[in-house]
């Protein structure tokens, strides 16, 4: 049901501007009967919506879909928010938009050499860099902080006027929008968080281009290269 679209007649607000209730109109929906709405304008009559996550329940009876307007795109964090306000009981949440945000983690040697970290994640089978899922009211900066010194204890300070974003779908209609800062620090040893990362490296710009496989990575280091190496 993710990314599909439906048009919704809207029947009543749970909160105005937060989350709406509606039906679906001339759409089979399967075991979904009522669908939330989330929006940040006012909704009336029938509408045209994207269905942006499902809410699962082990009582089939409480499913729901969640949708918003076409174009609206809202990310976990927000839909989660929305939902605990109004009290929606789920097991399990399924969205359409995720979003993580992370750093390319540099440091210069005494020689000065530039040293890029790379982490291989606990599900990862590549060598990325770290990153983790935003949590509600955290801006991309804020959740770059917070998971590089959760995943790896250092303590950073995120260079300005840096700023990549990859956009990919690991799976179906999952879209995964994924913010990669340049942060400096002027440590070299790790703390690795158990079940998060299993191993780490610091190399040079080139090792990294090498070591990664995913060419948004690559296309990053490009990029970073240019900034620190001219």
């Amino acid at each position: 049901m993710l990314g599909k679209h439906i048009k919704i007649e809207i029947f009543g607000t749970l909160s105005e501007r937060i989350l709406y209730s509606g039906f679906p109109v001339g759409n089979r929906t399967g075991d979904f009967r009522q669908i939330y709405v989330m929006a940040d304008r006012e909704l009336k009559g029938v509408v045209d919506c994207t269905v942006i996550a499902v809410a699962l329940s082990e009582n089939r009876i409480q499913n729901r879909l969640v949708a918003a307007p076409v174009g609206n795109i809202y990310y976990e964090p927000e839909i989660r928010s929305r939902l605990s306000e109004k009290f929606v009981h789920y097991d399990k949440l399924i969205c359409m938009y995720e979003k993580s945000c992370g750093a390319v983690v540099y440091h210069r040697t005494r020689f000065g050499a530039v040293k890029v970290l790379l982490v291989k994640n606990h599900n990862g089978k590549c060598w990325t860099f770290p990153k983790g899922h935003v949590e509600k009211n955290e801006t991309e900066q804020q959740t770059a902080l917070r998971e590089i010194k959760e995943e790896t204890g250092l303590d950073v300070i995120i260079e300005p006027n840096f700023r990549k974003t990859n956009i990919y779908c690991p799976f179906g209609k999952i879209k995964k929008q994924v913010v990669f800062f340049l942060a400096r620090t002027n440590e070299n040893i790790v703390s690795m968080q158990h079940g998060e990362i299993d191993y780490y490296l610091w190399v040079t710009i080139d090792d990294a281009m090498h070591l990664c496989r995913h060419e948004n990575d690559t296309r990053i280091l490009h990029e970073v290269k240019k900034r620190l190496c001219r």
